[in-house]
């Protein structure tokens, strides 16, 4: 599956629009982490536990996105974009999503 930012794939030519595609996972912190988390904020620095739980939950909003697109037949994602959003008190949604399109 080809994932672009931009509105086209440098190379291809769009050939159908499949329409809008998205992912989404909320996650929430683990008890254990939050409490490394805590320590770290008195000293500075990046809170490495919290950085790879976001990105893999990037990423798993990503993989979803991608079967969302494959469901509908495409080969290809454009406008690709993701966000997050605070839902509740220790819980972040992310939500990946863009124009499912076939390009050859």
């Amino acid at each position: 599956m080809i994932i672009v930012t931009t509105d086209f794939v440098p190379g291809k030519e769009i050939k159908e629009f499949k329409g809008f595609v998205k992912g989404n996972i909320v996650q929430s912190k683990h008890i254990g982490k939050d409490i490394l988390a805590g320590l770290k904020t008195i000293v500075g620095g990046e809170i490495k536990e919290y950085t790879e739980m976001m990105d893999e939950a990037r990423q798993r909003a990503i993989a979803r996105m991608v079967e969302d697109a494959k469901n509908k037949g495409a080969n290809a994602i454009v406008g690709m974009r993701l966000q997050s959003a605070a839902i509740m008190q220790n819980t972040s949604e992310i939500i990946a999503y863009g124009t499912a399109v076939l390009v050859e």
